[in-house]
């Protein structure tokens, strides 16, 4: 450990997804995780309340979304906006780095959307070879 005057004590570290430990690993779990994925798209469309999102994504459970929600705030990757009105707003929004994973997301989900066809295609020919 260095100890940066500015900072105090820093730690230089390396990331690397393969390797057991490393804290890259379950961001990725949360991240790349069905419900992580979606709320994070989700929320690179707009700002939501809490209840417009769970009807954005459309199947989730209110304790899931919480969770979800929770999870990706403590990465760094949702910001949760506490409005002061009667009753109290909560808006959830993207950080920056939110919403870099979420353009990301975004790609990914597109690839796989226009490519339905071809993975059914794909499951047809495995199951009925499999048989």
């Amino acid at each position: 450990m260095e100890s940066d005057d500015t900072n105090g004590p820093t730690d230089d570290l390396v990331a690397d997804v393969f390797a057991r430990d490393c804290p890259s690993r379950t961001i990725v779990d949360h991240v790349a995780s069905k419900w992580g994925t979606l709320a994070l798209v989700a929320l690179a469309e707009s700002p939501y309340r809490f209840n417009a999102l769970r009807r954005r994504v459309d199947g989730i459970s209110e304790k899931m979304l919480s969770q979800t929600l929770h999870t990706l705030e403590r990465d760094g990757m949702v910001v949760r906006d506490v409005q002061s009105a009667i009753p109290p707003r909560v808006e959830y929004s993207l950080t920056d780095l939110g919403a870099q994973v979420a353009a990301r997301l975004r790609d990914l989900i597109e690839l796989v959307e226009g490519s339905v066809n071809e993975v059914i295609q794909a499951r047809n020919h495995h199951d009925s070879s499999a048989a």
